[in-house]
């Protein structure tokens, strides 16, 4: 089965790449467009269209050429990505801003396609209240959503991480991990979650539905690329809503689609639906364009980016989180508005919503 890190970490090799390549990455009009994706069940759509013609259908509609990479690795797609060598790629809003725009590449989301409802989760052993988990050591990816799920958990029953144990895990060592007699708490995301509450033992305790909206998953194209090429971000936009209709149709295509991108993510039909009942998918324009606009955007990403300043992941030497610049659509700016490397737009949702694509 194969899973991936939402890891919000950058290595010095990384951060010498997005400096050496991503921060001069040329902007300029061309043809010729490079996509990287990963494997989990909201960019599920991205791989499914590159293989059934619906990228080259809209790549074609602008007289450009897509090339829709998929990385088995989602922390060396965004390293990549941060290196210049991918005009556009999917990753969280966290990741987003922890990695490229933390390395020096001004990014913005073209599509904001899903937020996890329950994909993510707290897991204990034996007990079933999260007031549970104090003292106990707690095993997850480090710096990774998770890690912002704990931190999250806690706060809501007025604990903080000094109250627990972070054991940095891999994600490919959970199930095992969990199946072992020293680990009684665990947090991670589909489909290992489905799979540690096959057993018995296991209880959830807290999802990513009672934080609902914190971690949302985005399709973000280098600033300078969509900036002289805005017909690339259009392409993006209705080949995203074309294909993320068909996902969601309750017809025999639909139902087609839905098994061949559980097949492309490791598990089956069945599986494949109940990890997107736990996701909040815009598959409408109009509902991403209603939830980029809200309020509650700005209040999420100051969440964010304060999690992150505390771990030490918005660079070296950061005097606060104020040192990335984070632009909401209405032209508002979290942080240092003179360093703005993370973007939000409706821009190309709204031009899908309005049918002018």
């Amino acid at each position: 089965m194969q899973t991936f890190s939402k890891i919000l970490s950058i290595t010095a090799l990384t951060a010498s790449l997005a400096l050496g390549l991503g921060s001069i990455a040329k902007a300029e009009q061309k043809a010729d467009f490079k996509v990287a994706w990963s494997i989990y069940v909201g960019w599920m759509p991205w791989g499914y269209a590159a293989d059934h013609g619906i990228v080259k259908k809209w790549a074609d509609k602008y007289g450009i050429k897509i090339e829709v990479t998929q990385f088995n690795d989602y922390v060396e797609s965004m390293n990549q990505y941060t290196a210049g060598a991918f005009d556009a790629v999917t990753l969280t809003n966290m990741d987003g801003l922890s990695i490229p725009a933390a390395g020096g590449v001004d990014t913005t989301a073209v599509i904001v396609g899903d937020f996890s409802n329950g994909n993510d989760a707290v897991i204990l052993k034996d007990k079933a209240s999260l007031a549970d988990i104090k003292g106990q050591n707690v095993n997850l990816v480090e710096f990774s959503v998770s890690h912002y799920l704990l931190a999250r958990a806690l706060e809501s029953i007025k604990l903080t991480e000094r109250d627990v144990k972070v054991v940095n895990t891999s994600d490919a060592d959970m199930v095992a991990a969990y199946k072992t007699a020293d680990v009684t708490a665990v947090v991670t995301w589909n489909p290992l979650v489905s799979t540690i509450l096959e057993d018995p033992t296991a209880k959830k305790v807290f999802d990513s539905s009672q934080v609902p909206g914190e971690i949302i998953d985005l399709m973000v194209a280098n600033s300078g690329v969509l900036k002289d090429n805005p017909n690339f971000g259009k392409a993006l936009a209705g080949i995203w809503y074309e294909t993320a209709a068909l996902l969601t149709a309750d017809s025999a295509d639909g139902k087609a689609a839905r098994e061949a991108m559980g097949q492309a993510s490791g598990t089956d039909l069945k599986g494949f639906e109940s990890q997107l009942a736990a996701t909040k998918l815009f598959a409408k324009p109009a509902d991403a364009v209603a939830f980029t606009a809200s309020g509650s955007l700005p209040k999420t990403m100051d969440l964010v980016r304060n999690f992150l300043f505390e771990k030490g992941l918005l660079g070296n030497g950061a005097p606060s989180a104020d040192v990335i610049g984070i632009e909401m659509p209405d032209g508002k700016i979290l942080g240092d508005s003179g360093n703005v490397k993370l973007r939000f737009t409706e821009t190309y949702m709204k031009a899908a919503a309005d049918g002018s694509l």
